[in-house]
């Protein structure tokens, strides 16, 4: 899933491209107004679109409402959150005006941005058409919902991140054969990503705590040593 994000500040810019990155989006990045209406019309016009738009407000040559009008004459799904410093009410009212799903304020926390995206991603997913990567499958006790990005056990919901959700999917797709380190690492960060052993281990150790009813006997995410990881079914 791809992400465009506009923002001015380099240091804001980078963080969060890292953050979601982390999480298993694809971002895009641009610098100001002008290149993100750029980068978004060269998207349209043949290449894939971002599936989120993060707009700074402020912005030099295009400021972020002037980019959410654009984008609005062309695509009146795809969500939009910005990216402001101002609280003043007319500031969000024009921003909803203008069809803007969220807002974002500085200066934000990691698990607030988090948790706005995987909110406004949970919308975007529920309101596309069915597609079989978005059924919901099980996996063992464990029930699996990909456009809500959460799975459920006993009736109690686990927030899952998008990369999460790639990896449970990757595994409950190829149930019984090992994955190895190689594959899932091209499946599931991208063939752009430089592997590190470290990386997808803690990774696995992490989901394996959110979705494992025994992260010291688990029968979702199973370790195959020296090769890499199995879901037998």
């Amino acid at each position: 899933m791809k992400v465009l994000i506009a923002e001015d500040d380099l240091n804001i810019r980078l963080g969060l491209c890292d953050l979601l990155e982390a999480e298993g989006y694809d971002c895009i990045e641009a610098a100001d107004g002008e290149q993100a209406w750029t980068l978004y019309s060269e998207r349209i016009a043949g290449q894939p679109e971002p599936a989120l738009v993060l707009l700074d407000i402020m912005m030099p040559k295009l400021d972020g409402y002037s980019v959410c009008k654009r984008i609005r004459q062309q695509d009146q799904q795809i969500p939009v959150i910005f990216i402001t410093a101002k609280s003043e009410e007319i500031d969000q009212v024009l921003g909803l005006e203008l069809g803007a799903d969220d807002y974002i304020k500085k200066p934000f926390g990691s698990r607030e941005v988090i948790a706005r995206i995987h909110a406004v991603t949970r919308r975007s997913l529920a309101a596309a058409q069915p597609e079989p990567d978005n059924e919901s499958f099980e996996m063992a006790d464990l029930s699996v919902f990909p456009a809500q990005l959460r799975a459920e056990r006993g009736g109690v919901k686990i927030d899952l991140s998008l990369r999460d959700m790639q990896i449970l999917q990757l595994l409950h797709s190829n149930r019984g054969r090992v994955l190895s380190r190689d594959e899932l690492f091209d499946r599931c960060w991208g063939r752009r990503y430089l592997p590190n052993s470290r990386t997808l281990d803690q990774h696995i150790s992490k989901l394996r705590k959110a979705v494992e009813r025994d992260v010291q006997t688990p029968e979702i995410i199973v370790t195959v040593h020296g090769v890499g990881y199995r879901y037998d079914g």
